[in-house]
């Protein structure tokens, strides 16, 4: 028994030893042709999984950061990333118990009665009789992974747990980024309303005012119902800027797990320009990138599913074995007697399969070679976000110094032609004119101030989150 047993062992380890993977290894593509030469980046181990910190902290926001903690512990949508990255982590541990035999105990126990009229060929009779039998068997199988159908699998199943942690990571990103930029909408509303109130008591002052003297025969009507007009119009913008404000907080209120019934934040316009953003981005910069990181973790899975579709075409072989106990009796149950085992090798050899093997292999191919197109989309989906980012950035800051000079024009225009009117040497055409003029700049120098914080949301998002280890930016003009 223990030179069969020792032949064993040494067959399985020579047939170990000498066991190869088949399928391609692994390389990595390369993306040196898709990279801007100014960032000489060139891709290598995906760094997604660096710390990235609070990187929303560079606004110096008390109720923004109080949002994305809120966020990070209540999101349903995190909560369903984080169980997706367990369920990808269990799967690669799987595969991984593959690598080790299989042991089974099965203890049974018996009560028979036989037939007294067995359809035995032999010349006697065998009388009916009850006995019982005791059982305790241990079963062991084990699959030598001669061609590496076990090794690419798990090389496959460890690959999706790695793509999952990015995928987690990318939806973290994302909803950090949401929460920022719907924050920051709703501070650009609130100085919507603010503009809009004032201009709403401005021209209630006006059309009292203009009304009491029409009706004492100072002035035509038609100034009178010119100024009532333009309040009508201004109050009709106020209500429209106060519903966006309050479907924007329901948003917010539902990344940060919230009933949108409870939850609400007190007005607070922006206080500024967004902080200023390096004039240099650094070389690695996309390598922080979950979905590159996810979609280059894809491309190695697809490329392992190569191998366990090709050793289809080779003879599986397993060690199968049984011990344990058998008797008639429980006292001489664990007796030398009693002992019974029984072990050898099995063969599995396909000899026709109708071409699903091969077809098998044609589609483990045909998906890698997708894969590899998804990664080197993704790359260029991330310059693309990258690039577009910078340039709204730049563009917005010179709209928002334009608009800035528009608004102390208007308000001059606003000065002249009140001045004008008072003097008798126009009608109050002008004043409204100017006063409209003046109201939609305020508007649109609110609006622009909320966009240009979203532009630098969504430029920390292409980097990955963040540019660097310094989050204490200094702030724009």
């Amino acid at each position: 028994m223990k030179v069969t047993r020792h032949l064993l062992c040494g067959a399985a380890a020579a047939l170990l030893a000498s066991s190869c993977a088949v399928g391609p290894n692994y390389q990595k593509p390369s993306t040196s042709t898709l990279t801007p030469p100014a960032w000489s980046w060139e891709p290598a181990v995906p760094r997604d999984a660096a710390p990235k910190g609070p990187w929303w902290q560079i606004f110096h926001d008390t109720t923004l950061d109080e949002l994305e903690t809120n966020a990070l512990a209540d999101s349903p949508t995190l909560r369903a990333a984080v169980a997706r990255v367990d369920r990808a982590r269990a799967t690669a541990r799987l595969s991984r118990s593959q690598f080790f035999p299989q042991l089974s105990l099965d203890p049974v126990y018996e009560y028979q009665q036989s037939s007294g009229h067995l359809p035995t060929p032999i010349p006697f009779h065998i009388p009916q009789a009850r006995y019982q039998t005791f059982s305790v068997p241990l079963d062991l199988s084990y699959e030598v992974d001669l061609w590496g159908r076990v090794r690419r699998g798990f090389e496959s199943a460890g690959a999706d747990a790695q793509a999952s942690a990015a995928d987690y990571q990318s939806v973290l990103l994302t909803m950090t980024a949401d929460v920022a930029v719907d924050y920051f909408l709703l501070r650009s509303l609130d100085g919507q309303v603010v503009a809009l109130r004032d201009t709403v008591a401005t021209r209630q002052d006006s059309a009292r005012l203009l009304r009491a003297r029409f009706q004492a025969g100072a002035l035509a009507e038609l100034d009178a119902v010119q100024a009532e007009t333009e309040l009508a119009a201004s109050q009709s913008d106020l209500v429209d800027a106060i519903r966006q404000r309050a479907e924007t907080l329901h948003a917010l209120a539902l990344l940060c797990g919230k009933s949108a019934s409870s939850f609400s934040l007190q007005a607070q316009p922006l206080p500024g320009p967004p902080p200023l953003v390096p004039a240099d981005l650094p070389a690695n910069v996309l390598e922080r990138r979950p979905d590159i990181a996810s979609a280059e973790r894809t491309l190695a899975s697809r490329n392992a599913q190569i191998g366990v579709a090709q050793a289809a075409y080779f003879p599986a072989i397993s060690l199968t074995g049984q011990g344990g106990f058998l008797s008639a009796s429980a006292d001489k149950l664990f007796t030398g007697e009693s002992l019974v085992w029984s072990i050898g090798p099995s063969v599995s050899l396909p000899v026709f399969t109708g071409g699903r093997t091969k077809a098998d292999v044609k589609q483990a191919r045909a998906a890698s070679d997708e894969a590899v197109a998804n990664y080197r989309e993704t790359v260029l989906t991330a310059i693309k976000e990258v690039e577009d980012s910078l340039t709204q950035i730049q563009n917005r800051e010179e709209q928002a110094a334009a608009v800035d000079r528009a608004v102390n024009s208007a308000r001059r225009q606003v000065e002249l032609a009140n001045a004008r009117y008072a003097g008798g040497a126009s009608t109050y055409l002008p004043v409204t004119d100017a006063e409209r003029a003046l109201r939609q700049e305020q508007l649109q120098q609110a609006q622009l101030r909320g966009e240009r914080y979203a532009a630098s949301v969504r430029l920390i998002k292409a980097l990955g989150g963040g540019w660097g280890p310094n989050l204490d930016l200094k702030r724009g003009n």
